[in-house]
């Protein structure tokens, strides 16, 4: 299966372009899948046809599909919401709001990323085009697994081992003293059994043959700077990017006096955006004069976006992270477009290195012929950060 996520940042015209790829490869042959995971869902609109949490039939060989993130959240979370209700309940709360509390902020959204696994295992479909959730919320759960992966090796694998023991001697003590039993086998599974979902999809994402993102953006300052930052997260997090959309460019045929300025700015903007965002290929979409709903106006953004080409072939082949021998010595290269080095932070916890980008980290774990080793220095070079590992002085 092909898997190819479009984000950006809210209101760039992500989901139209998401559409439209999903028209061209459906047209090639594919059977195609455009699943919204965008908890604002717009995907039904820009087809104009009605869409559910089930994929429903558009065209020939392409289906589209809105995620109902409850529906997917009971069904892989419901003996943990049922544990933690009950729990509510007997603290003196009412049913329903014991049922509302039972669901944690953000959860609903997490579960999008298990429904891409189910699809990339049953694979009923060839392609899978992601119409995802904004820039922000996208890389928060593209993160997902690293964080918790962290947590389920260091505090839940120990606790569950804990729980297995103790609770059949203490559940009768416990229930009798708080009104409540101790979590049962299914609730303690549910999370490991979430976090192997995340543990696997994880290798999808990360595998560039296989899942690649398009950014899309506008040629405008704090999109083109949210856009970027992006790319960055994305590498740090190993998700590669194959390609740049520009959209909304005012063509120009438009010579009214009043858009002068705007798209003299808008020209600055798309130079930037080749510029800073070389080598990954960009292509510039124009300003229709009609909004992208339905499939006539869609047809005309496929043309324009791909014309003869196949949209799943991956434009450009993103090495984010490499392991290189050096006088040597071994390195660690990371691929972190337009971050300066100033604003990387690095520490090294066992055989993990702890990298901070702003308010995004990554702890990434470290191959074997590195784990023994420390960091003993750090260059920002052609985008990659190029961290040295050296043997540990001797006390």
């Amino acid at each position: 299966m092909r898997i190819i996520l479009m984000t950006g940042k809210g209101g760039v015209g992500k989901t139209s372009v998401a559409a439209a790829t999903g028209l061209r490869c459906a047209e090639l042959g594919y059977k195609t899948l455009v699943l919204s995971t965008d908890p604002a869902h717009s995907l039904a609109d820009s087809f104009d046809i009605e869409l559910g949490h089930d994929p429903r039939e558009v065209r020939p060989n392409l289906w589209g599909a809105e995620l109902d993130a409850l529906r997917e959240l009971e069904g892989n979370w419901g003996a943990v919401k049922r544990y933690i209700s009950e729990v509510l309940q007997a603290r003196g709360l009412e049913g329903v709001q014991a049922e509302e509390l039972a669901i944690l902020p953000g959860m609903d959204e997490i579960f999008g990323l298990v429904r891409v696994k189910r699809h990339y295992d049953e694979k009923d479909y060839e392609v899978l085009i992601i119409d995802s959730a904004p820039t922000g919320t996208a890389l928060r759960l593209l993160s997902l697994p690293e964080v918790a992966g962290w947590y389920m090796r260091k505090f839940y694998k120990p606790l569950q081992g804990m729980a297995q023991i103790l609770s059949p001697v203490f559940d009768p003590i416990f229930k009798r003293v708080t009104g409540f039993s101790l979590p049962n086998k299914d609730v303690m599974d549910a999370p490991y059994e979430f976090y192997e979902e995340l543990e696997a999809l994880e290798k999808v994402l990360t595998d560039n043959t296989t899942t690649t993102v398009r950014l899309v953006t506008n040629p405008e300052k704090m999109v083109i700077n949210e856009s970027l930052r992006a790319h960055s997260y994305l590498s740090l997090y190993n998700v590669a990017t194959d390609m740049v959309i520009a959209n909304r460019i005012i063509p120009d045929s438009v010579t009214d006096p009043f858009f002068k300025a705007w798209k003299d700015s808008q020209k600055q903007y798309c130079e930037q955006i080749h510029r800073d965002f070389h080598p990954l290929p960009v292509k510039e979409i124009p300003l229709y004069s009609e909004e992208m709903c339905g499939l006539q106006a869609l047809e005309r953004l496929k043309e324009t976006l791909y014309g003869n080409e196949d949209p799943t072939q991956v434009y450009y082949k993103e090495q984010t992270i490499r392991v290189v021998t050096e006088n040597n010595q071994f390195r660690l290269d990371l691929y972190l477009p337009g971050v300066p080095k100033e604003k990387v932070e690095l520490t090294k916890t066992g055989d993990e290195l702890n990298i901070r980008i702003g308010n995004h980290r990554r702890n990434l774990v470290l191959p074997q012929a590195l784990s023994m080793l420390q960091p003993c220095g750090a260059k920002m070079e052609d985008d990659y950060l190029k961290i040295r590992f050296a043997e540990p002085a001797k006390v």
